[in-house]
C-alpha cells in the first residue's frame, strides 16, 4: 500500500464526481484511496470518439510500460529447436510445440502471454477458439508472433501490455500499483497516451480522446483533465 501524506487523505474525502482533475491530483488521490490490504492496481479508462465495430476504427497495439506493471508475468512459447531454446534462455515460462498445444486444448492455460513463431501458426492456429477469448492468441501486427522470440519474451516480461478498445469505445490499461512512487505511475501513464494517440486509427474524425478516468481496483474513478495529459 501507498504511504500517504494527511493532505492526500484529506484530497481523496472530497472527490467531486464531476470535476476533471489535473493529473498529478488526480494520481494522489487515486493511490490515497487505494486503502485494500492488498496492493491494489492503478488503472486507467479512456473513452475514445471511435465505433470499433468498423474496421478503420479499430484501436489496438502494444505499448512498454518505462517503470514495469509491478506484476509477474507468465510467458508461454510455441517453438521448436534453437528458437524454443532461444526463449527458454530469456526467461519464458513455459516452451513447447505438439506437446504444449495438447496441454492447452486440455484446460490448463498456464500463462499469462503467448509468443509463437511464424511457422508454429499452423498448430496454434487449432487453439483460436481456446486462446481468442482469452486474448492470447499470437499475432503478428502486435510483435507476438515473431522469430525474435528472445526480444519478445523480455519485452513481455519488461513491462510491455496490450490494449485493445472495448464495443463502448473504451480502453482499459493497468499502470503499476499503489505502492509505486506517484512520478512511475505518471511516466508509464505519459507513455500509455502516447501510444494510444499513435494508434489512432485512419477512420476516426473530430476529437479523439474524449474522457480520461483513474482508480484503483477498489477505489473511485477521478476524472482527469485531458489537457493536463496533451491529450
Amino acid at each position: 500500500m501507498a504511504k500517504l501524506t494527511k493532505k492526500s487523505k484529506a484530497l481523496a474525502s472530497t472527490v467531486e464526481a464531476l470535476k476533471l482533475y489535473p493529473v498529478d491530483e488526480a494520481l494522489g488521490i487515486v493511490r490515497a484511496n487505494a486503502t485494500a490490504k492488498f496492493d491494489e492496481t492503478i488503472e486507467v479508462a479512456v473513452n475514445l470518439n471511435v465505433d470499433p465495430r468498423h474496421a478503420d476504427q479499430m484501436v489496438r497495439g502494444m505499448v512498454t510500460l518505462p517503470k514495469g506493471t509491478g506484476k509477474t508475468v507468465r510467458v508461454g512459447v510455441f517453438a521448436r529447436g534453437p528458437k524454443a531454446e532461444e526463449a527458454l534462455a530469456a526467461g519464458a515460462d513455459v516452451v513447447g510445440a505438439e506437446d504444449l498445444l495438447e496441454i492447452v486444448q486440455g484446460g490448463t492455460i498456464d500463462f499469462d502471454r503467448c509468443i509463437a513463431t511464424p511457422d508454429m501458426m499452423g498448430l496454434v492456429g487449432r487453439l483460436g477458439k481456446v486462446l481468442g477469448p482469452k486474448g492470447l492468441m499470437p499475432n503478428p501486427k502486435l510483435g507476438t508472433v515473431t522469430m525474435n522470440v528472445g526480444e519478445a519474451v523480455k519485452a513481455a516480461k519488461g513491462g510491455q501490455i496490450e490494449f485493445r478498445v472495448e464495443k463502448a469505445g473504451i480502453i482499459h490499461a493497468g499502470l503499476g500499483k499503489a505502492s509505486f512512487p506517484q512520478e512511475d505511475l505518471k511516466a508509464n501513464l505519459d507513455a500509455f497516451l502516447d501510444a494510444l494517440v499513435k494508434a489512432k486509427p485512419s477512420g476516426a474524425k473530430g476529437k479523439y480522446v474524449e474522457k480520461i478516468s483513474l482508480s484503483s481496483t477498489q477505489g473511485k474513478g477521478v476524472k482527469v483533465d485531458p489537457a493536463t495529459v496533451g491529450a
